[in-house]
């Protein structure tokens, strides 16, 4: 009686066994459709290698839960993960990796994310964005045509380069710099009669290269998002020979700034006197209406009353006076040196009787 029972149970048992091993097929073939779909999608081989994952741990019986913060998205590949782990200037400026996950699995500051489905393509990395302020005044004076003064000593810009830059990783360490190349190869001239700049002839011998590095840097991305960047410091030469740092520039032609963001790991060549290192950790950006002649002296007189309006060094430029004619314009063009216009009587001058009357007007 016991052995039919016991034989009973064993056969009861092969059976469940077959049911199970059928069971474990049927999930295999289904986690490997599922694979193939999402390559079919488009997806990376990530997607692939977490479906492969899945349908293995389903011959354990039951699916086990995901690790805290490993929901927020498919596994990166090993690829990914040794390109990570080099941290070369071909990595770009924000990189894919997920910032410091909170112990409810959502990144810190910001929305918990949502599980990503089979088939859709992985954020991209965001890129850095470089905004110009004051472009009403920069587009103000490319209207007429910029002119920028170069003198021996060095001269500062107006108006100056000041921008705003987003879009890099808070606790990456970046370079910001600042050059200004020429826009084409010609010299030019001004033509008063038709207020107009024309071509002269071809440029100049190139000058040696200069770099403006911005006196802050290197510094935290989360430093410079939070601030306007200003290059307000930054002289402009005609002295081929400086030793002050200057932007060496020709008089009489025409130049493009551009401001650079240089991740610090790609900036070990980074020198004032060489050109910016270029690869794909560091991005240029420039304005077209920031472009600009060089002279001298300023050749469009429009330019010189717009500048004398809008610049706040130009002051005594603007005093009400600055347009009458004769000994009381001089001497209010002199304020800053000689005690302000009086009126003198000729009690103040000796050998005139007090009793005299009248005024005299210095």
């Amino acid at each position: 009686m016991l052995s039919l029972k016991a034989h009973a149970f064993s056969v009861e048992a092969l059976i469940g066994a077959e049911k199970q091993q059928q069971l474990q097929k049927k999930r295999r073939k289904l986690g490997a459709e599922e694979a193939a779909a999402a390559v079919e999608d488009g997806d990376c081989s990530r997607g692939g290698g977490a479906g492969e994952k899945g349908s293995a741990k389903g011959d354990e019986g039951a699916a086990l839960p995901p690790p805290t913060g490993a929901a927020s998205g498919p596994a990166r590949s090993g690829a990914d993960l040794e390109r990570g782990a080099a941290g070369g200037c071909e990595d770009g400026f924000q990189q894919g990796a997920s910032p410091l996950a909170s112990p409810g699995g959502s990144p810190k500051g910001s929305p918990a994310p949502t599980l990503a489905r089979p088939g859709t393509p992985l954020p991209s990395p965001q890129t850095p964005r470089v905004d110009l302020q004051g472009a009403e005044l920069w587009k103000r004076f490319h209207e007429i045509g910029t002119e920028m003064i170069i003198t021996k000593a060095g001269r500062r810009m107006f108006p100056a380069m000041r921008v705003k830059i987003s879009g890099l990783d808070p606790h990456q360490q970046y370079y910001i710099a600042m050059d200004i190349v020429p826009v084409d190869n010609k010299r030019y001239r001004y033509v008063y009669h038709s207020s107009k700049w024309m071509v002269a002839g071809n440029a100049d011998s190139p000058v040696p290269p200069r770099v403006y590095i911005h006196p802050d840097s290197p510094a935290s991305g989360e430093t410079w998002m939070r601030q306007v960047i200003s290059f307000d410091k930054l002289k402009l030469t005609n002295n081929e020979l400086d030793d002050q740092g200057h932007i060496i520039l020709h008089s009489m032609h025409k130049y493009q700034p551009r401001v650079h963001v240089i991740r610090k790991d790609c900036g070990d060549d980074l020198s004032p006197i060489k050109p910016v290192p270029s690869g794909e950790g560091v991005k240029a950006f420039s304005f077209p209406e920031t472009v600009f002649t060089t002279v001298t002296a300023y050749q469009n007189q429009q330019i010189t009353r717009l500048k004398i309006d809008r610049n706040p060094f130009a002051k005594g430029f603007r005093d009400s006076g600055r347009n009458r004619m004769g000994l009381e314009a001089l001497v209010e063009s002199y304020a800053f040196w000689r005690p302000s216009l009086r009126t003198l009587t000729f009690e103040d001058i000796p050998g005139i009787p007090k009793q005299a009357k009248g005024n005299l007007l210095f």
